[in-house]
């Protein structure tokens, strides 16, 4: 007679739920991904991001301009998350009008509808 493994759990029994989780804490996960999302994509995690295979300055715009929905929309809940997830955002958007072989005009940039013209 074999042995049958022992059922495992669909997760693990230290996995918190989604209701346990502060909201701040949600929104800040979603921030952070699509801001290293964002990164990634402006080839930001490669020596020289001009040459890197993961970039694609229109994914880096749909990220960076869902970012700054997000940041701009919930800042009165981020408390002190807020300053730093800006201030990753504003990198974000500087990076990619650096990347871009004709720069947006000042204010038509990814997510500058949301958080005004960045230079």
């Amino acid at each position: 007679m074999s042995e049958q493994p022992s059922e495992q759990p669909p997760y693990s029994p230290e996995a918190r739920h989604l209701e346990d989780i502060p909201s701040v804490e949600v929104i800040s996960r979603a921030a952070v991904m699509l801001l290293s999302a964002g990164a990634e994509r402006l080839g930001l995690a490669d020596a020289d991001p001009a040459t890197s295979p993961h970039r694609d300055l229109d994914e880096a715009r749909r990220l960076i301009t869902a970012l700054a929905g997000l940041v701009t929309a919930s800042a009165e809940y981020l408390g002190l998350h807020a300053g730093p997830l800006r201030d990753g955002l504003q990198s974000l958007q500087k990076a990619f009008r650096e990347a871009s072989a004709v720069p947006d005009e000042p204010g038509q940039g990814p997510g500058e509808k949301y958080t005004g013209p960045v230079y």
